[in-house]
C-alpha cells in the first residue's frame, strides 16, 4: 500500500475526540498516522482542567500553541508556554497538567498501540 498524497488539514474542519479514560480533560485529533501509511503520527490536543498520569510508549514532541502545560516527571516540573516545546522519549512516566491549553504533537511510531 502507498502513503496518502500531500494534503492540507484545515484546523477549522478538524473534529476533536475525547482521549481514553481522561476524555473529560483531554481531547485530540490526528492529522497523520497509520491511516496514511505513515510511521509518523501528528495532531492537535486540547487539555482542559487536566491533571492525569501517562506512560509514553513512543517518542513524542509537544508544542504549546495556546496556554501552558506542565509535565511532572522524575521529580522534575517541566513548564511549557506558548511556542515552547517538550521532548518526551519513549518510556517516560509522567503526569500532564494544564488549565486550558492547545498543543500540537508528533509521535513515532504512529502505530504504538498495536
Amino acid at each position: 500500500m502507498t502513503k496518502s498524497p500531500p494534503r492540507v488539514n484545515r484546523f477549522a474542519d478538524l473534529q476533536f475526540s475525547p482521549r481514553f479514560e481522561y476524555g473529560d480533560q483531554a481531547s485530540a485529533v490526528q492529522i497523520c498516522g497509520p491511516d496514511d501509511m505513515s510511521d509518523l503520527g501528528a495532531g492537535f490536543g486540547r487539555l482542559t482542567n487536566a491533571r492525569f498520569p501517562w506512560a509514553i510508549k513512543y517518542d513524542e514532541i509537544i508544542i504549546v500553541l495556546e496556554g501552558e502545560v506542565t509535565i511532572y516527571t522524575d521529580g522534575k516540573e517541566l513548564v511549557a508556554r506558548k511556542h515552547d516545546s517538550i521532548w518526551l522519549p519513549k518510556g517516560t512516566e509522567l503526569e500532564y497538567a494544564a488549565k486550558d491549553a492547545l498543543i500540537a504533537f508528533a509521535i513515532h511510531p504512529a502505530n504504538w498501540a498495536e
